[in-house]
């Protein structure tokens, strides 16, 4: 089995005292995981006649039905024709309904599926109250790093609100949480 991904504390060595073609050792480590892993499904399939909004309307259709994740990847068919490659991401208990939801809104004649681990930040919400609305901040942390951003949709309204860009609209949000 794969060693897990931690926060290694310390790391024993020891030698034994008969010989043997290869090393006689052991090494032993002691750490923390953040056990985040997970093992998810990627579904996959190919589609080269099928229009954009198409497309972006299965897309849609997956996420709203638990896919984790959906997206697709331009590539080039046999007789040279363009095309692209869709694929969703889902818990393995969901791959069956998924399939059958890819079967259903795009003109794919096969799915090929893929299982792999995954590892994540664990991730949170918070609200930053303005006066023109409220922001969202997402953070997430783990295996070593923490990070946030304010969620895109929230900024785009404050700065549509404020007559600005984007980066404006992040550093009014900013002032509502450091007071200057």
């Amino acid at each position: 089995q794969d060693m897990p991904v931690m926060r290694v504390s310390s790391i024993g060595y020891g030698m034994g005292k008969k010989d043997f073609p290869t090393a006689n050792c052991v090494r032993a480590m002691i750490g923390e995981t953040e056990n985040r892993d997970t093992v998810v499904s990627e579904l996959r399939c190919n589609l080269d006649d099928m229009t954009p909004e198409a497309i972006g309307y299965a897309m849609d259709h997956l996420l709203s039905r638990g896919a984790l994740d959906v997206y697709s990847v331009p590539i080039q068919m046999k007789k040279s024709r363009p095309g692209v490659m869709l694929c969703v991401l889902c818990r393995p208990d969901d791959r069956d309904d998924m399939a059958e939801l890819i079967f259903k809104y795009t003109t794919t004649l096969g799915i090929r599926e893929q299982t792999y681990k995954r590892y994540t930040l664990t991730r949170t919400t918070e609200r930053v109250e303005t006066e023109l609305g409220t922001v969202r901040v997402k953070r997430a942390h783990g295996y070593g790093v923490s990070r946030e951003k304010y969620e895109y949709d929230d900024l785009a309204d404050i700065a549509y609100s404020l007559g600005s860009g984007i980066d404006e609209a992040r550093a009014y949000v900013d002032r509502f949480r450091r007071p200057e």
